[in-house]
C-alpha cells in the first residue's frame, strides 16, 4: 500500500498528466485521416515520470472521453470517437504509456530511450490496425496512411519526452550542477 505522501504525489502527477494529454489534443495539425497532435509526447512523458503508474493518466483520459467529456481532438467526445478511425491511437495510449513506463523503471538510458520509441510504436501500431478495420483499408494502405507519415514526428516527440524526463529526474535526484532547493533552504 502507498503511504500518504506517495499517494498524494501519485494523485497530483496523475492530474497533471491527464491535463497535459488533454492540452496535447488541442495542439494539432490537421492531417488525413488522423490529425497530428502533441498527445503522444505527453503520454510517453506520463510513462517516464510515473513509471508503471504512467498507465493511469491515459486510461483516465480515455474514460473521460468515453463519458462524453470533450477531451479528444478539437473538443470532441464519446464512444463514437473511440470507434472511429482515430480510436485505435487513443486506445493505444494505454499500452504505449505502460511500455514506456516499464522501460523507464530501468536505470539505463539506453533502455529508457528504447522504451520511449517502443511505446510510441505501440501507439502507432494500435492506431494502424484500428484504422485498417474502421476505414476499410488494407494493412498496407493503413500503414501508408496511418503509420509511415507519423514516424519522423513521433520519433521527435519520443526524444523530447526522453529529454524532459531526464531533466525532471535530475531535478528530483538533485544531481550535481542542478539547482534543487533543499528543505532547509525553503524554511530559512
Amino acid at each position: 500500500m502507498l503511504g500518504d505522501r506517495r499517494r498524494s504525489l501519485l494523485v497530483s502527477l496523475t492530474a497533471a498528466n491527464v491535463g497535459l494529454i488533454i492540452v496535447g489534443s488541442w495542439i494539432s495539425i490537421p492531417f488525413f485521416p488522423v490529425p497530428i497532435t502533441l498527445q503522444t509526447l505527453f503520454v510517453l512523458l506520463s510513462g517516464a515520470v510515473m513509471r508503471r503508474y504512467g498507465v493511469i493518466p491515459p486510461l483516465l483520459y480515455v474514460l473521460m472521453g468515453a463519458m462524453n467529456l470533450p477531451v479528444f481532438h478539437n473538443g470532441t467526445a464519446g464512444i463514437g470517437i473511440l470507434l472511429g478511425p482515430t480510436g485505435g491511437y487513443i486506445l493505444g495510449f494505454i499500452p504505449g504509456a505502460l511500455v514506456a513506463g516499464l522501460a523507464y523503471e530501468r536505470r539505463s538510458d539506453i533502455w529508457r530511450g528504447v522504451g520511449m520509441v517502443a511505446g510510441d510504436l505501440v501507439i502507432l501500431s494500435c492506431g494502424m490496425v484500428w484504422l485498417c478495420m474502421t476505414a476499410g483499408l488494407s494493412l498496407q494502405g493503413a500503414f501508408l496512411l496511418g503509420f509511415l507519415p507519423f514516424i519522423a514526428g513521433d520519433l521527435l516527440k519520443a526524444c523530447a519526452a526522453f529529454s524532459i524526463a531526464r531533466r525532471l529526474d535530475a531535478l528530483r535526484e538533485g544531481k550535481p550542477g542542478e539547482r534543487v532547493i533543499s528543505a532547509e533552504e525553503r524554511k530559512g
